[in-house]
């Protein structure tokens, strides 16, 4: 798949694209100069795939719940929900039959897409690359556009719930007169709370893709040294492990933190000051 250790982290690190070019549907090479119009359908498809996954599960276990003694699958989800459900009660000081569910889709659905990560890291690609797809990326949220579009989803719902609460009115002064409340700071007012607005879904996205980046990149740095002859034996398995063992706190951290700062940014977008 590549010769040299720069082609190799290249490869591993682009996404199979497809577009819409005048001759019709376009794949990988000729969507370099599309544009907007680029889908990054690995991406969307395990995200997509991994989101099914979580609602068919859940679904199945709520659909067969029983009030006898449980399964260690129907405990595992009561425990996941009692703990998003307590965690949303401490956090959000609003009242909203949309949080909690929210938040428990939030930390699942992040923590699947970030469990791939755990995946050998030429498993797949490799696979792929034999049926003829030259890249192949099967984490998530090591794709920017995944991780935006997530925090997008929640800075509109930040907007929906601040004028919900407080009025149109209320939005907009809030966006003027705050911190000063002086006509004559209206300007500095507006540009300083528009950044902080702005900056939530920005950090949100960039936080939890940079995370995921850099460990996905450290597994391929392992990979290149086992492949290279400078990690010899099994110290390259060991060196796998351990990092292995060091990210699934990574993956859970981050998935945590997407969660309680959306509880966060819309309990905060829900005071009415």
């Amino acid at each position: 798949m590549a010769d040299t250790p720069q082609e190799y982290i290249r490869h591993h690190l682009t996404n199979a694209r497809v577009c819409s070019t005048e001759d019709g549907i376009g794949w990988m090479g000729e969507c370099a100069d599309a544009g907007f119009w680029t889908w990054h359908f690995d991406s969307l498809l395990f995200s997509v795939g991994l989101g099914v996954l979580f609602l068919w599960l859940f679904y199945r276990v709520g659909a067969r719940a029983t009030t006898g003694v449980p399964g260690k699958l129907q405990c595992f989800v009561e425990m996941m929900v009692e703990w998003v459900d307590s965690t949303v009660k401490d956090t959000f000081h609003g009242r909203s039959k949309l949080i909690a569910p929210l938040a428990l889709t939030i930390f699942v659905w992040v923590f699947l897409m970030n469990l791939m990560d755990l995946v050998p890291v030429d498993f797949i690609p490799h696979a792929a690359y034999l049926s003829g797809v030259e890249y192949f990326k099967i984490v998530p949220t090591t794709d920017l556009n995944i991780t935006l579009a997530m925090a997008l989803g929640v800075f509109f719902l930040m907007i929906g719930y601040s004028i919900k609460v407080k009025g149109v009115k209320g939005f907009v002064k809030e966006l003027t007169l705050h911190p000063f409340n002086h006509p004559v700071m209206i300007p500095f007012n507006f540009v300083l709370e528009t950044v902080t607005l702005l900056a939530k879904p920005i950090s949100l996205s960039l936080r939890l893709f940079g995370n995921l980046y850099a460990g996905e990149l450290i597994f391929i740095l392992i990979a290149i040294l086992y492949a290279s002859g400078m990690v010899i034996g099994s110290l390259g398995v060991v060196l796998h492990i351990l990092w292995a063992i060091f990210h699934i706190l990574v993956i859970v951290l981050q998935a945590f933190i997407f969660m309680m700062l959306t509880i966060v940014y819309l309990s905060m977008a829900s005071e009415d000051h």
